[in-house]
C-alpha cells in the first residue's frame, strides 16, 4: 500500500487535478442512473460501481495532489473567483 502511494504522489499537479475532476461526472452519473428503465438489480449494481468509482478518483486525485497541491488548487480556485468576480 505504501509503494502506491508513494507512486501517486510522484505524479505531476495537473493529473492529480484531472482525477479528482473525474469524481464529478462520476456521482453525476451514480445518481442519474436511477432515472433509467432498468431492474432494481441493475440499478444497485451500477451504483456500487459508479459510486466506487467516484470515491476512487477522489481519493486518488487528493493522493496525487498531497497537502501542497491542495493548498495550491485552493489558491488558484480562490483567485479565478476574484477575476471572475471584477
Amino acid at each position: 500500500m505504501k509503494k502506491i502511494k508513494e507512486w501517486l504522489s510522484g505524479l505531476s499537479f495537473r493529473t492529480g487535478v484531472v482525477v479528482l475532476l473525474m469524481c464529478v461526472p462520476l456521482y453525476v452519473m451514480s445518481a442519474v442512473q436511477f432515472m433509467l428503465p432498468i431492474s432494481v438489480e441493475a440499478k444497485g449494481v451500477l451504483w456500487v460501481v459508479l459510486f466506487g468509482l467516484a470515491k476512487t478518483a477522489q481519493y486518488g486525485g487528493l493522493t496525487i495532489l498531497g497537502v501542497d497541491g491542495y493548498r495550491r488548487l485552493k489558491l488558484q480556485v480562490a483567485s479565478w473567483r476574484n477575476k471572475k468576480q471584477k
